[in-house]
């Protein structure tokens, strides 16, 4: 019985020391900032929830059968047999100025540059996400030509929450080190506390309840608002906020959705903003196993009618798989919808240069391959 206490104080001591690298960051401490978590209307009993009761798994299916189908033979097609195509091109020299322009390099990473201004949006560039590096998805075939070292730091970085697969400590730790004092950083309520631990200053950092607004740099108003998802980079789950954000600007509207659920906010935020110009919203990684956290592609066409969206940029694909269906499921389908539906889709390659507000149209490039 000593031998086994032993070995089990062993366990949790080595878990302890493991829990404390910089990967993991830091749940909230400061007491500045767990007062403002304990005054949010969606915090409860320790724990942020979503505004309609939301499993993070389907309630019919066992967490025996869920691990055995995550684990078991995914289909041929879950990754791609060969690279994918993206665009190199300068990103430090490209012209600020000018119409909104973005950049997307798969998943949910992307950048806008509007208004002499650089706006990162979840930037990912490990070549993992989990912070074991033997462990977690991989970047798809061709999809890893950018490194953090090769990217303009920006002006300010939109973190929506702090999982692995929207909040990189490797790109974020090289960036806080070669950027000076004037980097901002927008994020959700409880999240500042991991910038904090990385080496990033209070005053670079504003974090955002639900429905509240800041102007975190000049001539760009930010809301944070509802989405339908969950947070947490260790064991705590929950413990700092998940958001979506609204970007307005003297002439334009968008949405940044962030990974979110279907559900009755999305006609609530347009209830509360008007029509928006652009939508970027989540359209892969769904399963019939946690139907409740992110959309179907399907759903994600309805969230942008809700919104009274003039073009819809999915993302949340294209570059990793954590979900078990076909690499391109997501956007074959959010596209035939988006078809029947006469909604307008931006889908450049992955480092094009797009112009969202503008009525082009894009190769479907993902088509035969």
């Amino acid at each position: 019985m000593l031998i086994l206490l032993g070995v089990a104080v062993l366990l949790l001591a080595g878990a302890g020391l493991f829990l404390q690298k910089p990967v993991f960051g830091s749940a909230p401490r400061k007491p500045e900032r767990l007062e403002r978590i304990q005054k949010s209307a969606v915090y409860r009993d320790g724990r942020f929830e979503n505004l309609l009761p939301t499993p993070m798994r389907s309630e019919n299916v066992g967490w025996l059968k869920f691990f055995r189908l995550m684990l078991g033979p995914k289909s041929p097609r879950n990754v791609p047999d060969k690279p994918l195509p993206m665009v190199r091109q300068d990103i430090r020299n490209l012209e600020t100025e000018g119409p909104l322009r973005v950049i997307w390099f798969g998943h949910s990473s992307y950048l806008l540059l509007l208004q002499g201004k650089r706006i990162w949006v979840d930037p990912v560039f490990s070549t993992h996400i989990s912070p074991i590096s033997l462990f977690g998805a991989t970047p798809y075939p061709g999809t890893d030509l950018y490194q953090p070292g090769d990217l303009p730091v920006g002006d300010l970085i939109v973190l929506t929450h702090d999982h692995y697969d929207h909040m990189d400590y490797l790109t974020l730790s090289t960036w806080i080190k070669n950027a000076g004092p004037e980097l901002r950083f927008l994020t959700s309520l409880g999240v500042g506390e991991h910038l904090e631990k990385w080496g990033v200053k209070p005053e670079q950092i504003t974090e955002l309840d639900w429905w509240e607004s800041a102007t975190p740099i000049p001539g760009f108003r930010f809301s944070a608002v509802p989405a339908r998802h969950f947070s947490g980079r260790s064991l705590s789950r929950n413990v700092s906020l998940w958001s979506g954000f609204v970007l307005e600007t003297d002439s334009t509207r968008i949405l940044i959705g962030g990974d979110s659920g279907y559900g009755p906010h999305f006609a609530e935020i347009r209830q509360q903003f008007g029509a928006f110009d652009l939508v970027f919203l989540e359209c892969g990684q769904y399963s019939e196993l946690w139907p409740l956290i992110h959309m179907s592609p399907e759903e994600t066409v309805r969230a942008a009618r809700d919104l009274e969206a003039g073009a819809l940029f999915p993302v949340h694909w294209g570059k990793f798989s954590l979900a078990l269906h076909d690499w391109d499921e997501p956007v074959l389908r959010v596209a035939k919808e988006a078809d029947r539906q006469g909604l307008r889709l931006v889908t450049p390659q992955m480092g094009e240069t797009a112009y969202p507000l503008e009525n082009r149209s894009y190769d479907r490039w993902w088509e035969g391959r």
